[in-house]
């Protein structure tokens, strides 16, 4: 499976009042490196808005096994499966130092400037299905 490996380091907004990552900021982490995920394959969530699409998440998915605090540099792997006509999950797993933080998946469907679902424009399901753009 193709993977990016994106790196954040932990801010102090982003933690608790026991200094932790509040579970709350994994989702935007997982933004974050669902947005550079289809940057570095040669197409940015802006380009597919541009395309009259969005990709909206259906359903999310998240499990914690260690925690993560202030400064801590965090590798946030994603990648994708599940790639069907009108969606396709994403998968994540967040780690510091080689230890798991998180495992995650989100789950979208591709709808058109109207919000209604649509079939993946074959632009995108390219992109996704190999290793980026031609």
């Amino acid at each position: 499976m193709d993977y990016v490996d994106v790196p954040l380091r932990v801010r102090y907004a982003d933690t608790d009042m026991m200094g932790i990552v509040y579970y709350g900021t994994y989702p935007v982490y997982l933004e974050v490196a669902r947005s550079e995920f289809m940057r570095e394959k040669g197409l940015s969530y802006r380009s597919v808005e541009e395309m009259g699409y969005r990709l909206v998440v259906a359903a999310m998915e998240i499990k914690y096994y260690n925690p993560a605090v202030y400064d801590d540099l965090l590798t946030i792997r994603t990648s994708v499966s599940d790639i069907q006509s009108r969606g396709l999950t994403f998968n994540y797993e967040i780690m510091k130092d080689g230890t798991t933080v998180l495992r995650g998946k989100t789950r979208h469907i591709c709808v058109n400037a109207d919000r209604k679902p649509t079939r993946i424009p074959a632009p995108i399901l390219q992109v996704l299905q190999n290793d980026g753009v031609p």
